[in-house]
């Protein structure tokens, strides 16, 4: 029993690692198809792939199906988060979009304490089968009811505007039913022909590559933690229990501080809002690496380590989304989250590292203080690019009638 669920684990770490395959790939094609679309599609692959996981005859077939498994989570996330920036209101959108992120961290949340309970009646395949059941009766639901984005129908569809298309008339109307029969909408960007080569174009260059650089040393940081902190407390003379408890504060407060800072980013210069939340955090950590035994100082140190790293990360997929035009916006959030996922894979390759060296509490903690910096210069730095080099900024999120 206890190889059986060795097997799972690596099977699912595997499998979770490829999520950033999965953005690379389904990102440039929601840009092409359609965001509802591929997010459809994306919950259909991880649905159907984690349901016949459990099925699964030998590790070989568990390891490959994980694989497309993260392959649709990979794709699922950057263009949920692409789909709701594109209907947000400017003045609403980092706010909106951290609340709606805060769905995945709550899910994940709420998935590993749901799986502890269940895993002893119905075993990891039975995990399995809950947790690709789920997204499948979900898929319906997605299909009826979640509209397509206006703005990429718009750019797709018409280039800058859009003449009598009934699709786009339908949405528009249940937004504002005071529309004028066979009006002109008219979209604030043109289409693009490649989207992953707009990345890279002189405008955004720069901010493409400084998002990046935020995205992977947060993740790096988010991951490192999540990944090792019962083991860094309870090296640092706090029991499992207490160490348990502080790893929730964590989260907890990643979850709490997505909201603020969303809320935020809507009423400052985003950009800054993050930046300062980066350094605050670097102050945080070492307060956690100069607390020695105090448990109040490390609960308080975790926490608002989790509100400003975990929590700026979120609003870093509403600073990407809102950073890129309508033609690449899917794949630029995508490709963003890809970066960080390496930055993630580092992170916990590194905080084994790092334990493996016998470096003490202290010393880990102070070297996580220069990710958390370069992430602050990075995003200081591109707010000041945008202004000197006018990077375009966040259109509006929706058409609107001529």
């Amino acid at each position: 029993m206890a190889s059986h669920r060795r097997i799972a684990r690596a099977a699912l770490r595997r499998g979770t690692l490829r999520a950033d395959g999965g953005a690379l790939f389904f990102g440039p094609l929601a840009d092409r198809f359609g965001r509802k679309t591929v997010l459809v599609a994306s919950v259909g692959v991880f649905g159907a792939a984690s349901l016949v996981s459990c099925f699964a005859p030998d590790l070989a077939w568990l390891i490959a199906l994980r694989f497309i498994t993260g392959l649709g989570l990979g794709g699922a996330m950057p263009n949920a988060i692409t789909l709701t920036s594109e209907y947000c209101p400017n003045e609403r959108r980092s706010g909106l979009v951290t609340l709606m992120f805060c769905g995945f961290t709550v899910g994940s949340a709420l998935g590993g304490l749901v799986s502890g309970q269940l895993l002893a009646q119905v075993g990891w395949r039975g995990i399995l089968a809950i947790g690709g059941a789920a997204p499948l009766l979900l898929l319906p639901v997605l299909v009826a009811a979640l509209p397509e984005s206006m703005r990429f129908l718009l750019v797709a569809k018409h280039g800058a505007v859009a003449r009598n298309d009934e699709r786009i008339e339908r949405i528009a109307r249940k937004i504002d039913p005071s529309l004028p029969v066979g009006a002109r909408l008219q979209a604030a960007d043109a289409p693009m022909k490649s989207s992953v080569r707009a990345l890279f174009a002189p405008d955004v260059l720069a901010g493409t590559l400084l998002l990046w650089a935020t995205f992977f040393m947060s993740l790096l940081i988010v991951y490192l933690l999540s990944s090792w902190m019962p083991t860094l407390l309870s090296s640092n003379g706090l029991s499992l229990k207490q160490a348990s408890f502080m790893s929730a504060t964590f989260q907890i407060g990643g979850t709490a501080g997505a909201i603020l800072l969303g809320w935020l980013m809507d009423r400052r210069e985003p950009h800054r809002v993050l930046s300062s939340a980066y350094l605050v955090a670097a102050g945080f950590i070492v307060m956690c690496a100069f607390a020695g035994g105090s448990v109040p100082m490390i609960v308080v140190a975790i926490f608002g380590i989790g509100v400003c790293v975990s929590g700026g990360q979120v609003g870093g997929n509403a600073l990407a989304a809102g950073f890129y035009p309508t033609g690449s916006r899917a794949t630029g959030v995508a490709w963003a989250n890809a970066v960080g996922r390496s930055g993630s894979v580092t992170g916990s390759l590194l905080g084994g590292v790092m334990l493996g060296q016998q470096f003490d509490f202290r010393t880990i903690f102070l070297l996580l203080t220069v990710p958390t910096v370069i992430a602050a210069i990075s995003l200081a730095m591109l707010a000041r690019a945008r202004c000197r080099q006018r990077l375009p900024a966040a259109p509006t999120a929706m058409p609107v009638a001529e």
